[in-house]
């Protein structure tokens, strides 16, 4: 099966200013991401490809869905996602960090993939004040507390408690 992701470029490789448009809507199944966060049926990908005389430069957005947790609370999150690509094909890579141009194609599923997959949140909050969860009774403490005791201070750390105070503030 034809991916639309997948474009010949046989005529920006010939004429450098040339310029050619990519707007497709991928199913995730075929970015192949191994990765639950992702989520939605397609993956709204906008790009135009510049031809310069070493290469080509591909500008542009992917758009899909994302789920996770709250990293305090757990609580189940979703939202957009949206990738900004900036990024150099070359035949002959002469920058590190240019992708390679094979043949009259460049597949640009994997630049796709990894983009949004580098924009997924790390560690999503559900909003900044969030207090978490009870480390012991695992109460959410938005709730209210939980009425267990705190743990003791770990011994190990008190030396650095000893220094509390002592030092300048931003110091």
């Amino acid at each position: 099966m034809a991916t639309p992701l997948l474009v010949n470029v046989v005529e920006l490789l010939r004429h450098s200013g040339t310029t050619k448009e990519v707007v497709a809507s991928v199913a995730v199944e075929d970015l192949a991401f191994d990765d639950p966060r992702v989520t939605g049926a397609t993956v709204e990908v906008a790009l135009v490809l510049d031809s310069l005389t070493n290469g080509i430069t591909v500008h542009g957005t992917a758009r899909a869905g994302w789920h996770g947790e709250c990293r305090r609370c757990l609580v189940p999150l979703d939202g957009p996602l949206e990738c900004l690509f900036d990024e150099l094909w070359q035949t002959t890579l002469e920058d590190p960090d240019a992708w390679r141009i094979e043949g009259d194609q460049i597949d640009l599923l994997p630049m796709v993939r990894e983009g949004l997959l580098l924009a997924v949140p790390a560690g999503p909050l559900c909003r900044e004040e969030c207090p978490g969860i009870c480390a012991l009774c695992g109460r959410d403490l938005a709730e209210g507390e939980c009425g267990c005791d705190p743990a003791p201070p770990d011994a190990r750390w008190s030396a650095l408690e000893d220094m509390r105070g002592r030092l300048p503030e931003g110091g």
